[in-house]
Parts: structure tokens; sequence; C-alpha cells
């Protein structure tokens, strides 16, 4: 053998070598696309979901509409076929034929404004302590414990029993039935405001502190525009707290709005007539929660 020959043997590997090589190749692969199916697996599986589209405004009104209709067929059954006394419980035709007599007469819609007046102004007056009081005791751990107790205590005295000692104290009219406006939407201002300061984020309004800013600066540009949407919505429950204690000041303290009306017609048994004014007063805070809805959905975004 020359010695070319003996230098091609011994460079040409052998066939197990060659195919002992091969095996780490093909196992190599094999670990590869079998690592690399769970990374395809975990993607799809992390992949975003479509979000639903939200429904339109129309579709979302179906459902109510739909009860309401069927609620009123109800009670028209159960009137007209002498279930229950119509006295007690006039069939909704009759109090839609003299609700359409009193607003086509023109007098139903003066008691509004009055009750309207006085629901905003106690509502006002009441936010004007509510959220002060509210963002001390956010910021203030002392003033929490020292007052916090008393916040809870004016919540177990409902409003409503102060209006004999209002009407005592302040006489009739309008200024005592804003101060139980005002003391009905309270409590539930104070705590929608505490609440809403303590869901904001405190790792921005310490980044905010580490830029130097201010109280005033947190205050204005970053811890009320985070709670603003439950403020609103605060204040918005409190309107309609503030209508009840409109309706409910006017039956003991007098006035000139819906709970003077109401009144009048239950002293005289004019069951459809009350529920006449009671579906004004009805609609009365149903357009004032939706029109604060409104503006809340325009002030987020």
């Amino acid at each position: 053998m020359s010695t070319q020959e003996i230098r091609r043997v011994a460079v040409t590997p052998a066939p197990a070598a060659q195919s002992a090589s091969a095996a780490p190749s093909a196992s190599a692969s094999a670990a590869s696309s079998a690592s690399a199916a769970p990374l395809l697996t975990d993607s799809a599986a992390t992949a975003p979901r479509p979000t639903p589209r939200p429904r339109p405004a129309r579709r979302r009104l179906v459902a109510p509409l739909l009860l309401g209709i069927l609620a009123l067929a109800v009670l028209e059954t159960l009137s007209r076929s002498g279930a229950v006394p119509s006295f007690f419980l006039p069939p909704p035709s009759a109090v839609a034929v003299r609700l359409a007599e009193d607003l086509s007469a023109g007098g139903l819609l003066g008691y509004v404004g009055p009750t309207l007046l006085e629901a905003a102004l106690g509502c006002l007056l009441g936010s004007a302590v509510a959220l002060p009081l509210g963002y001390l005791i956010f910021r203030s751990p002392r003033a929490a414990a020292a007052v916090e107790p008393y916040v809870a205590a004016s919540q177990a005295v409902p409003a409503v029993a102060l209006a004999p000692l209002l009407m005592l104290w302040l006489g009739y009219g309008l200024l005592p039935i804003v101060v139980l406006c005002a003391l009905t939407v309270f409590f539930p201002i104070v705590l929608a405001t505490v609440l809403g300061l303590r869901t904001i984020d405190h790792d921005v309004v310490d980044a905010a502190r580490l830029d130097g800013a201010g109280e005033w600066h947190l205050l204005r540009h970053i811890e009320l525009p985070l709670a603003l949407p439950a403020l609103l919505t605060g204040l918005r429950n409190g309107f309609t707290l503030s209508v009840t204690g409109a309706v409910v000041g006017e039956f003991v303290m007098g006035g000139q709005g819906l709970g003077m009306l109401v009144s009048a017609r239950g002293d005289s048994a004019d069951t459809v007539g009350i529920f006449a004014a009671l579906v004004v007063l009805c609609g009365l805070a149903m357009s004032v929660y939706g029109l604060l809805g409104a503006l809340e959905r325009h002030l987020e975004h």
C-alpha cells in the first residue's frame, strides 16, 4: 500500500463514526424543534384576543324597555281585573291620561322648578362641606382618626329624622329644606371622595413628588383627575338623594314643589293624581342622573 492510500484511509471516518456523529445532530435538531414548539404554542396562547365591541345604546335600552312594558301590562291587568282595587293601585292607563291632562293644563311642571332648585342648592351645600372633608381624611391620618367616627355617626341618624328639628330651628320655607338636602348627600359624597382618592396609584404620586411637585400641583394635576370618575359618581348619586330630601322636606316643612303636590293630593285621596306626580318626580331624577352621567363620560374622555 502506498503512502497516499495510507493517508486516505486514516482521514476517511468509519461508517460507525459517521452514524455516531449523525445521531447527535439529529437529536439536536429534534431538541431544537421540540423547544420551538412550546414557544409557538405559548405565543398562540398569549396572543391578544379581540375585545368585544360595546353594544350600541339602542340595544342596551331594549331590555329595560321590555321589562317596563311587561310591568305596566301586569299592573294594568291586575287593576282592570279587580284583583287589586283601583283605589290602591290605579291602572297605568288612567295615570297616563291624568298626567297628560296635568301637563296640558300647564300647572304640573310649575312644581318641578322649586324641587329642582332645592335639590341643587342642597347638593351644592353638602358638596362644599363633604369634598374638602373627604380630602382631609385622605391626606391626614390624624384627621381621619378624629373625624371618621363622627362621619359614620352622622350616617346612623337619618337626615329625615332631623326635619322636625330643622323646622323648629329654621322655620318653614327654602332654607330648612336646603339644609335637609345637604345633610342627605353629606355622607355619600364624603365616602365617594375618600374611596376615589384612595384608589389612586401611589407610584404616580411618589414620582411626581420626586420631580418636585407641590401639594397644590398634586391635587390639581394628579389626584383630582385620577379620582374624578369616583367623585362624579358620588355627586350623581348624591343629587338623586337630594331630590328625595327635597320631597321629604316639603312634606314636613312646606314648600311649593312636587312634595307639596303629592301631600295635597294625598289629603284629598287622589290616588291617580299622586301616581301622576310620582311619574314626574321619577322623570326628573332620571333626567338629572342621565345628564350627570353624560357629563361624567365627557370629562373622562
